[in-house]
This record gives structure tokens, C-alpha cells and sequence, in this order.
């Protein structure tokens, strides 16, 4: 079969997302003109890239996202990756702990620490980063719901290690929102859970100044099946509304925004990922500005890439070295501050060392042998890459008018929720029509040899973490706990920041379960409509 009669014919071409695709850009064919000039590097509106040097004079962040079942597995790994030059920390947690249950709860029964490290109290933070220095190190937390207990666990163990709050350094997620949204891993209504952002937000930027309270995620809202428009959409919305809740809640503008991050994914079609990349850094950079002045500082989007979940495939599962690599370098072309690449097993099961090394490794190739760092924004000026970059913020800024029309993210979840399945449905068709090509799955196909299969014994696991979380129960002062969790239901049920209180229950030693079911208590529980 001929090319001409395997692929689309030209005017069918379109990308990922569906924005037609010509055959060849000329001058003058530009549809999309932007409101400025193309601009310099690290000068608003970004669209090149938030610092002037870019990798010239830093490389970004290469921190691996790892979590393994309990507290002393994780360290281990933690360590092999610093020791083969990882840059930065990145903590996967179990799905018992995003939900804010110990690990033995009922609910939590059958989940232990295979999404990824259970972290009951702080005798498991201590464990988690035992003989790493939290002052040299920058640490992300992947944390929504609990991410406040989260950060105050850290907080506690750092400064039991000698190390002072202000040299801290690193991000908890906390985007609640996209998890009503697209992920679900929520506890509280909408409400108080923007209202405990708001107090994390408060609190760093007085005590934790080098911490980025939040990383606003489009990453889940593609792994969803989002389109690359929607990801930008439904994310700069998101971080409009915790600006707006900050500023409300009486926090100054320029003492939180410059320490806001982002976090994107990078999925198959790389040059609409670049592009989209510039999109959004140049779209938020206006929205900042026209909204309330923002310095440059404030108007500057920084942001994590990791490589598409989703688009990782059990089948010939080597391939996806392949498709990490692609999805990695667009991510760089595109200016990302730090960057996590997947193992290319992960469809399969936790990375293995091999995997998580060879990930690590891919990234440190393209800083160091691709010559892409060279030079800042490499790609501007293509027509193509240009006129994809004014298409996505164009197709982004219609989505927020959406959602501004029904009164912004926390009103508009459904619609979001709706836009999102009908892409993601889409897709779907696509690839079962052979349509959009996944090669080794619907085309390409043979043969697989034997594939790894994870062999950890959950069940032992479980039931070792449940003996270590009884123990600490036993060993703990039960009055101390009752007083700091009492003063912590006081502070839910009145207006007072909650940091404070969720440090000193941490140090008491209550559980992270106990806290998230204080806070229950007060607040309730969120349940989608329908």
C-alpha cells in the first residue's frame, strides 16, 4: 500500500486536538496575528520563555516522580536517582493518603501503597526522606486534598533535621479543583478545600517563601482526554480562580502570585505541544495583566511537564521510549522549568530501575548531547509552529468565556467535565477506526514476548504498614493528640489560618487519616451532581 493511500489526504490533516493542519506555512498566510510582537525571553508577555538565558544558563529540573508502597522502599529509590544525577525530588502517594484515609482504614483496604508510598504520621515523612538534606533538595509533592498535611508533615521533618522553614524549597499540587474536575480524588466540598488553599497560600508566603503553594494541573485534565486547548483552558481558569480566592482572602497579589507553578502534560503531537506550551505561557501573562496589573514577576508562568500517562502502551512496551523522547524534547523546546519522563513499563506496572534510569537518563541526553539547550526558543519564527501557538490561545480564550459565562471554574465543573468526555470520546473513535494511528496497537501489531508483571505482595505490605501505624498509636501522647485535633476542629469551624494547627497536630503526632476525618467533621463531604 502506497503513503498516499495510508495517510490522510492533505486537506484532511489535522492535529491532535483537531486545528487543520496546510501543507506547507508561507509569510503572509499567517491566519492568527498576535496582539505583540514576537517579544524577548523573559520579558512579558513570555511567549519565549520566562528568563532571558533559559538552559544557557540553567537546565531545568530533572525530578522523577517515584512512590513504592511504603516509606523505606521510596527512600531507596529516591537515593539510586540522586546518586545517578536527578536534580530534584518527586513524591507519588498511595491512594489511601491522597483520599485522606490511614492505612488502616476500611476504606483504605486493598489500595495500600500501590498507586504509590503510604504515608500514615510523621514517623513515615521521617522515613520517606531519611538521609537527604531537605535545604539542598527541591521536593514536589503530587498532593490535592491532604496536600496541606502533606506540607506540614514536611515542614515538621525538616525542622527536626536543623532545617529553617525559609530554606524550603519545592511545590504540593494542591489543585483541588482539577480533581473535581477530572480526577476525583477529593474529601471536602468545594468551598472550604478553596478556603484551605487559600491558607496554605497565606501561611508560605509568610513562613515558606521559596515554596510553591500550588501546581495548577492541566496534566490530569489531559490525561482525562482533554484536548491541548482545553488543558490550557480549563487549567489558566483554575489559576484565575485561586487568584481571585487569594486576593479576596485579603492576601497581597505580589506576595503569592511570582511563587505560583503549572503543570502540563506532553502527549504525541509535537509541534501542537510546543506550540501549546507558548500559548499558555503568553495567554496567562495577559490574563494576569488585564485583570489586576500584575507585575512581571506575577505574570510569569512557570511550569512542570511530565511525559503522557496515557499515551504509554502495554503493547511493545519499548516503543514508548520512543514516544517519552519525543514528548520530552518537545517539552523543552517549549520552556519548561522541570520535567518528569516515564518509565517506559509504566503501562505495566511501577517502574523498574532499569526504566526509571533509562527515563532519567533520556532526559540528561537531550541536555547534553542534543544541543537543544543551545539557544532560547528554538523553534520561533516557524510559520507552522506560530500560527499553532495563536490557534491554541485562540481556541483557549473562547473555552474561558465559556466558563466565565457560568461564573467561573467552581460553577462551571460539569461543563468542563462534559467538554472533556466528548474529546476523550472522540479520541476513542479515532483509534478504533484506525483513523489515529497508535503504532504496535492498532497498527504494527505482532507478537509480544513475556511481559513483566509487578510481583510486590500487596497484602504483606498492608498489613506491615497497619502493625507500624498501630504501633505509633501506642507510642504517642493520646491527651496531646485530642488537644491539638480539638484546636484544629475550633479553627475549621471559625476563620483562622489552619497551618499553624495542622503543625501542631502533625508534631502531637496524629495521623493523616485522624486530621483529613477532623476536618470531615466540620466541613462534610463533597458529592458530584447526579
Amino acid at each position: 500500500m502506497s503513503e498516499r493511500t495510508t495517510r490522510r489526504s492533505d486537506v484532511e490533516q489535522r492535529t491532535d486536538s483537531g486545528i487543520p493542519v496546510r501543507a506547507v506555512y508561507r509569510p503572509g498566510e499567517h491566519a492568527f496575528k498576535p496582539g505583540e510582537a514576537l517579544g524577548e525571553p523573559g520579558q512579558w508577555p513570555f511567549t519565549r520563555g520566562v528568563y532571558p538565558t533559559m538552559y544557557r544558563g540553567r537546565l531545568w529540573t530533572m525530578r522523577q516522580y517515584a512512590g513504592f508502597g511504603t516509606a523505606e522502599a521510596t527512600n531507596t529509590r529516591y537515593h539510586y536517582l540522586l546518586e545517578r544525577g536527578q536534580t530534584g525530588l518527586s513524591v507519588a502517594f498511595d491512594l489511601p493518603t491522597q483520599m485522606g484515609y490511614d492505612s488502616d482504614h476500611p476504606m483504605a483496604a486493598g489500595e495500600v501503597g500501590r498507586a504509590g508510598v503510604a504515608i500514615d504520621s510523621i514517623e513515615d515523612m521521617r522515613t520517606l526522606f531519611d538521609g537527604i538534606d531537605l535545604g539542598q533538595v527541591s521536593t514536589s509533592m503530587t498532593i490535592n486534598s491532604t496536600a496541606a498535611i502533606l506540607l506540614a508533615l514536611y515542614i515538621a521533618v525538616a525542622e527536626e533535621k536543623g532545617i529553617a522553614r525559609e530554606r524550603l524549597s519545592g511545590t504540593i499540587q494542591n489543585d483541588i479543583l482539577k480533581e473535581y474536575i477530572a480526577r476525583g480524588t477529593y474529601i471536602y466540598p468545594v468551598e472550604p478545600s478553596l478556603r484551605l488553599i487559600s491558607d496554605v497560600m497565606a501561611f508560605c508566603a509568610a513562613e515558606v517563601p521559596r515554596w510553591n503553594t500550588i501546581s495548577i494541573s492541566g496534566y490530569h485534565i489531559r490525561e482525562a482526554g482533554s484536548t491541548a486547548p482545553q488543558e490550557v483552558a480549563f487549567t489558566l481558569a483554575n489559576g484565575l480562580e485561586y487568584v481571585e480566592r487569594a486576593v479576596a482572602a485579603g492576601i497581597g497579589l505580589e506576595d503569592f502570585a511570582p511563587r505560583l507553578s503549572f503543570f502540563f502534560a506532553a502527549h504525541n503531537d509535537f509541534f501542537e505541544e510546543v506550540a501549546k506550551f507558548r500559548a499558555a505561557r503568553r495567554l496567562w501573562a495577559r490574563l494576569m495583566r488585564e485583570r489586576w496589573g500584575a507585575s512581571d514577576a506575577s505574570c510569569r508562568l512557570r511550569f512542570h511537564t511530565q511525559t503522557g500517562g496515557s499515551t504509554l502502551t502495554a503493547q511493545q512496551p519499548l516503543n514508548n521510549v520512543i514516544r517519552v523522547t519525543t514528548q520530552a524534547l518537545s517539552a523543552v523546546l517549549g520552556g519548561t522549568q522541570s520535567l518528569h519522563t516515564n518509565g517506559f513499563d509504566e503501562a505495566l506496572a511501577l517502574p523498574t530501575e532499569e526504566a526509571a534510569r533509562i527515563a532519567l537518563r533520556t532526559q540528561q541526553i537531550i541536555a547534553w548531547e542534543s544541543g537543544a539547550p543551545r539557544t532560547v526558543d528554538p523553534m520561533a519564527g516557524s510559520y507552522f509552529v506560530e500560527e499553532l501557538t495563536d490557534r491554541i490561545e485562540s481556541e483557549a480564550m473562547r473555552y474561558l468565556e465559556a466558563i466565565a459565562e457560568r461564573g467561573g471554574p467552581a460553577s462551571a465543573i460539569e461543563y468542563m467535565q462534559d467538554e472533556i468526555h466528548e474529546a476523550a470520546y472522540r479520541m476513542q473513535l479515532e483509534i478504533e477506526s484506525g483513523e489515529r494511528v497508535v503504532v504496535g496497537v492498532n497498527r504494527f501489531q505482532e507478537e509480544d514476548g513475556p511481559l513483566r508483571i509487578d510481583d510486590t505482595d500487596y497484602s504483606a505490605l498492608e498489613e506491615a504498614q497497619r502493625e507500624k501505624i498501630a504501633a505509633h498509636r501506642g507510642r504517642r501522647d493520646g491527651v496531646g493528640v485530642a488537644g491539638a485535633l480539638a484546636s484544629l476542629e475550633e479553627g475549621a469551624r471559625g476563620s483562622e489560618n489552619l497551618m499553624p494547627l495542622l503543625l501542631r497536630s502533625v508534631r502531637a503526632g496524629a495521623t493523616l487519616g485522624e486530621i483529613s476525618d477532623t476536618l470531615r467533621g466540620v466541613w462534610g463531604s463533597y458529592r458530584p451532581a447526579g
